[in-house]
């Protein structure tokens, strides 16, 4: 997410709350987060207006975007496919500057995306899908529940898509300007999944930010992370199941993710804990046995297992609320959607559907 995209892309809610990602590289999918209260920013322009564009100039922008995208090899017939309908979508531009606004607590947040009805499908998907679930765990070393619930909290087991044409979407939140050069490599690549027959054009369609198929890949993160799950020489993550698992382990493997490993744990801190050692940053992790000195134990109070396992300490809602001991694994996650919360929720959907 990235190292290409994403998303990509960690949380609010992407389509009815079933997604939640955050905006920056590499994510994968670009839908917005709920945090935790933090103190107020001065707001940067968040009209195209205060941007000094006018959606008039749309148009003229979009022969730059054809510009670029030959200068990039694309061929002219694709090019003029795909623009042949482009349209300034106004809605994509509220959807992106309202993205940061949602403020909600770790268990609030929690109780809305992984409900007993999700767990139920999840763990009904799971055990329908567990032949070729288990021959892609196999191979790239990722447990089969993170993928199931990367697939859950993305695009409801591939129910919910988006319905944006993607070519439009893409030119006009980099017409926006905020992140002009990120959406045009989006817009790009995008072009380029085109241009190499993967999907026609009227059938390129996603969410408002840009994600795409059943795991919600960013255009980037599909041509880095695609792969082919089923051998048949085609990388579908829209209707192939199996080609959409095989894409979500091959991106959490080629992120760092080591085979067979847990994500961490709930613990408690020690009063007076200092904040500024939490996080996920490499040179925060400790030892296990380091931070069972430094106070941290077991969710019920009983000492860690002393252990020479490199771990973080993850505190989503600034010390007010619940900690967690975190492994590689969760920072792995975390390069899907840069978002404590829905690696959280990732995480623990996952151990739910191991059950």
């Amino acid at each position: 997410m990235k190292t290409p995209a994403i998303c990509l892309t960690v949380i609010a809610f992407m389509l009815s709350s079933l997604s939640a990602t955050a905006a920056d590289t590499p994510v994968q999918s670009l839908v917005n987060t709920p945090i935790a209260p933090q103190p107020e920013a001065k707001p940067a322009p968040t009209t195209l207006a205060q941007q000094g564009r006018n959606p008039a100039e749309f148009p003229a922008f979009v022969e730059t975007l054809k510009t670029q995208a030959r200068a990039q090899g694309i061929s002219d017939s694709t090019i003029t496919s795909a623009f042949a309908n482009v349209h300034f979508v106004d809605r994509v531009i509220k959807s992106d500057q309202n993205q940061l606004e949602k403020k909600i607590m770790l268990d609030e947040y929690l109780d809305r995306v992984i409900t007993p009805e999700k767990v139920e499908t999840a763990r009904a998907q799971y055990q329908q899908h567990k032949r070729e679930l288990n021959q892609i765990s196999n191979r790239t070393g990722v447990q089969s529940q993170y993928i199931v619930a990367l697939w859950a909290m993305e695009s409801h087991f591939g129910e919910i898509q988006g319905k944006e044409d993607i070519i439009s979407a893409l030119a006009t939140l980099a017409f926006e300007g905020r992140r002009e050069a990120f959406f045009t490599k989006e817009l790009i690549a995008s072009l380029k999944i085109l241009d190499q027959g993967h999907i026609k054009v009227e059938e390129l369609k996603g969410s408002w930010a840009g994600a795409m198929g059943q795991s919600q890949f960013m255009p980037t993160s599909y041509l880095h992370y695609g792969a082919d799950g089923d051998g048949d020489g085609k990388i579908d993550i829209w209707t192939n199941t199996s080609d959409v698992f095989a894409s979500t382990a091959n991106y959490l493997k080629s992120e760092g993710w080591k085979a067979g490993g847990s994500w961490g744990k709930e613990i408690t801190l020690p009063k007076g804990f200092d904040s500024a050692l939490a996080g996920t940053k490499t040179n925060q992790g400790k030892t296990v046995s380091q931070w069972q000195q430094l106070g941290i134990t077991q969710k019920d109070g009983t000492p860690l297992h002393v252990s020479k396992r490199k771990a973080w300490i993850v505190t989503p809602d600034d010390n007010q609320g619940r900690s967690f001991l975190v492994y590689n694994n969760f920072r792995t996650i975390m390069r899907w959607n840069r978002s404590y919360y829905f690696a959280i929720s990732i995480s623990m959907m996952a151990d739910a559907i191991a059950k």
